[in-house]
């Protein structure tokens, strides 16, 4: 059996929804910001794509721990939307976000999440993602722009973000909502039952 010290979760983000999903499990958890290059160069599917920035986010912290601090099991994660099998990340500026918001509304797009995670002593590694269908509703170009001068669709993949105001953007989806706001618990439970961690 894992002693609360081995159970200790190290969350390689700076995402306050992260950071708030990971508090749900009621686990010891600290927080180490991943300064990871997302820069890919090859061209591969979305669900490879999560799946190695995911791993890339959990390695990079376990290089910046100190060897007394290497102990617990790192979780990396990382979000892309896919809408007629282009990959939209994080908006470059507001052009951008009304580019993607534009696309996406009245059609249905896919929210990918991968997660990854690192046992930091051995280092030994596991990484998956899930796959959500979202269905965004049509909208004018002024309630676009009303929704980009929120502010709220500036750091988040795709240009909106459902746990906030951009819920009445959508009006359904098929598949996991955590995947969407991108940490999907249900798999990373499942996940750390490799390291002989239950959340239950």
């Amino acid at each position: 059996m894992q002693t609360k010290e081995d159970q200790r979760l190290i969350l390689a983000s700076s995402s306050p929804r992260r950071q708030e999903l990971i508090q749900s499990f009621g686990l010891p958890y600290i927080i180490r910001v991943s300064d990871a290059d997302e820069t890919v160069e090859q061209k591969i599917t979305p669900a490879e794509l999560v799946e190695l920035l995911s791993l890339r986010k959990a390695g990079t912290v376990r290089d910046m721990l100190e060897t007394q601090d290497q102990h617990g099991i790192i979780i990396g994660s990382d979000t892309v939307v896919v809408y007629n099998e282009e990959i939209l990340g994080k908006p470059i500026d507001e052009q951008d976000a009304f580019r993607m918001l534009k696309a996406l509304q009245g059609h249905t797009h896919q929210v990918y999440s991968g997660v990854a995670c690192v046992d930091a002593a051995t280092g030994q590694e596991v990484v998956s993602h899930s796959v959500t269908n979202v269905r965004m509703k049509p909208m004018t170009d002024e309630q676009i722009l009303r929704y980009i001068a929120t502010g709220e669709p500036k750091d988040k993949a795709g240009s909106y973000a459902i746990q906030g105001i951009g819920a009445t953007l959508i009006s359904g989806i098929d598949g996991d909502y955590f995947t969407v706001v991108g940490l999907p618990l249900s798999l990373l439970s499942d996940l750390l039952l490799t390291f002989d961690i239950q959340v239950l």
